[in-house]
């Protein structure tokens, strides 16, 4: 075992400041991009959880919230053409008042509701998942017991963080536009933090007035034959599109709605924020932390002069020092970070990490340690052989 590392075991108690300073430097970075990526995966759980394989947007669409996504209905037996192809449906929605019935005198009148504090109106955006078997719109962790409830006319299911929003629980009914529907499911996973979101059947929104039934359609959701032939199967419906679509698999499209996150420039302002702020936290507080335990142990350095060490090598022992406690850091980080995901997860809040989050956090966790390291070899001047006969 190296000189650092078996330092680092055996005093771990000096180096803990430097540690939770990465660790917490890390968090909050972690915490608070995740939050955000999590966000926009509240926005596409829907598509992203479907059995779609691939998705048909416009040519100009930089994902499913940025660019025009919607196409011609015409491009719906386009698509059938490919021979691999089981099932095509547009992804409809529409959006509307939404207010809960629940203790409502239906002979009061408005005003009279105003002052008795009856429940406010709130504007919900509306998804829809057709009801039959398999559906390419309907998320893989939708029960069939949740499928056959929305098959029933003037059903709606909430996600279960928009349900004090809008004041409803399971079983009780409430007026979106003017219309009563029934809540006969509530989903997980579904978090919508701009606006509450409710899901019905295709047939329920065309029986509200809202289905589209125009010329032009929303995003197209493809279904495959054989899921792992998604990537060939898109590359062949942009051949046969001839520049008028752009197919994506489902993995292409949650990586663009990633990425779309962070063009939103106050995120990045935010962000930026955070790293700029975890960065000064971590390199003052560790470089002190690493320079007050050198100093600690300056006799054992200059013991190691006087037995013939460089300070080269002393050098070296303090970097690989640093290195370790940057290793430790990043574990406590990754470690804090996965609790507050759980906690999070406990409250229906989702904290996205990429494993390539975790990576480049991680080696700026390093390198911080590693700059505080490096700042800290001044102290090894003090380390003089003759100072042990004092």
């Amino acid at each position: 075992m190296s000189l650092a590392l078996s330092t680092l075991l055996y005093e771990w108690r000096r180096y803990m400041a430097a540690v939770m300073a990465l660790a917490l430097s890390g968090l909050l970075v972690l915490a608070m991009t995740g939050v955000f990526i999590g966000i926009g995966k509240g926005f596409t759980a829907q598509i992203e959880r479907s059995r779609a394989d691939i998705m048909v947007l416009q040519p100009g669409a930089k994902n499913i919230m940025s660019g025009p996504s919607g196409v011609p209905r015409r491009f719906i037996p386009l698509v059938y053409n490919h021979n691999e192809v089981v099932e095509v449906q547009p992804l409809d929605g529409a959006g509307g008042s939404f207010q809960s019935v629940r203790n409502v005198d239906p002979t009061q009148s408005q005003a009279e509701r105003a002052r008795a504090g009856a429940p406010k109106m709130n504007y919900v955006q509306t998804r829809i998942v057709d009801t039959t078997p398999d559906a390419v719109t309907i998320p893989v962790d939708y029960s069939q017991q949740l499928v056959d409830a929305l098959r029933q006319p003037y059903t709606v299911a909430i996600d279960e963080t928009d349900l004090p929003k809008l004041g409803v629980r399971l079983g009780e009914k409430a007026l979106y536009n003017g219309q009563t529907v029934t809540v006969v499911g509530i989903t997980r996973g579904y978090p919508n933090m701009m606006q509450p979101t409710v899901v019905m059947s295709r047939d329920t929104l065309r029986m509200v007035g809202q289905a589209d039934t125009g010329p032009r359609v929303g995003p197209l959701m493809v279904k495959l034959a054989d899921p792992a032939r998604a990537e060939a199967v898109a590359r062949e419906l942009n051949t046969m599109g001839d520049g008028q679509w752009r197919a994506w698999t489902r993995n292409e499209l949650a990586e663009a709605n990633a990425a779309g996150m962070f063009e939103e420039g106050i995120l990045v302002i935010i962000i930026g924020g955070c790293v700029v702020l975890g960065t000064i936290i971590g390199v003052a507080i560790t470089w002190q932390t690493l320079r007050g335990a050198i100093m600690a142990n300056i006799k054992e350095f200059a013991s190691l002069r006087a037995l013939g060490v460089g300070m080269g090598s002393l050098r070296r022992i303090v970097m690989e020092l640093s290195f370790w406690v940057g290793l430790v850091g990043v574990a406590a980080a990754i470690f804090l970070t996965w609790l507050v995901q759980l906690l999070a997860a406990a409250n229906a809040v989702i904290i996205s990490l990429p494993p390539m989050l975790l990576i480049i956090v991680g080696g700026g966790l390093v390198a911080i340690s590693m700059l505080s390291g490096l700042l800290s070899l001044g102290v090894l001047k003090n380390s003089q052989p003759a100072d042990l006969l004092r």
